[in-house]
């Protein structure tokens, strides 16, 4: 679209806010395939000759589009286009590799941090062990497509899994990983979900605004044995990925 046609678009002075008319051609341009699923939005100073704006309402419009779901903002790298949010099941065996596999995607991610420490109170009552008891703690960034999903932190005990960090980092999987520690099955024991704001840890490294919630999921894994060796808390981008219960 030329800059003469967005201007005979928006109308000045009349009923309707510049911002509002502005985010109604955007979403119409979104709607048509104009601005397809993952591409990149022109900048705010772009946006902002085109339609003859100050920034400032341009990035009201744009606003409006990240609360409507239409458009997400990566920090440091602009506006995107949302794709299609993501079915993640939650069920008796839940594995993000093959979550992400089955949608027709491509699973991906990071080990972002591994180190041993006190287990929280939390942690302790999950794992049925004593709160201080040490327990591997892994940070976790797990993406589909390239795109950040979720920020977990995965809780084991020590003493069962020491070096379970090296393992995870090494093959790509906690499952496997698991495997090398003798569990060769795992089944989920309960999920909690709780949706709140992120952390600025977690907007950053989901890549999204701090104004958009995420879906946490807390979580215990246990062996065949019934006993429990893994508790989790992830943080899903909540604008990416529906959680749905398998029963």
């Amino acid at each position: 679209m030329t800059v003469e046609s967005a201007e005979l678009a928006i109308e000045r002075g009349g009923g309707v806010s510049l911002w509002r008319q502005i985010e109604e051609q955007l979403h119409a341009e979104i709607a048509g395939g104009a601005l397809p699923p993952g591409a990149r939005l022109p900048t705010e100073q772009m946006l902002a000759e085109r339609f003859h704006v100050n920034r400032h309402t341009v990035r009201r419009a744009l606003a409006e589009l990240v609360q409507r779901g239409l458009v997400r903002v990566e920090q440091g790298r602009g506006a995107f286009v949302q794709e299609d949010v993501i079915d993640y099941a939650l069920g008796k065996r839940t594995r993000f590799t093959e979550n992400i596999l089955r949608r027709g995607r491509e699973p991906g991610g990071a080990l972002l941090e591994a180190r041993e420490m006190p287990a929280s109170e939390a942690a302790a009552r999950a794992l049925e062990i004593a709160a201080g008891t040490p327990v591997v703690s892994l940070l976790t960034l797990r993406e589909a497509d390239g795109l950040p999903l979720s920020l977990s932190r995965h809780c084991f005990p020590a003493e069962r899994f020491a070096g379970i960090g090296e393992a995870y980092r090494e093959l790509g999987s906690l499952t496997r990983a698991l495997a090398r520690f003798g569990v060769a099955d795992y089944t989920r024991r309960w999920t909690r979900l709780t949706a709140r704001l992120p952390s600025a840890e977690e907007a950053r490294h989901l890549r999204q605004p701090p104004t958009v919630p995420v879906l946490e999921s807390e979580a215990v894994n246990a062996d065949a044995r019934g006993r429990p060796i893994e508790y989790g808390v992830a943080a899903f981008a909540g604008n990416r990925v529906h959680i749905v219960v398998e029963s």
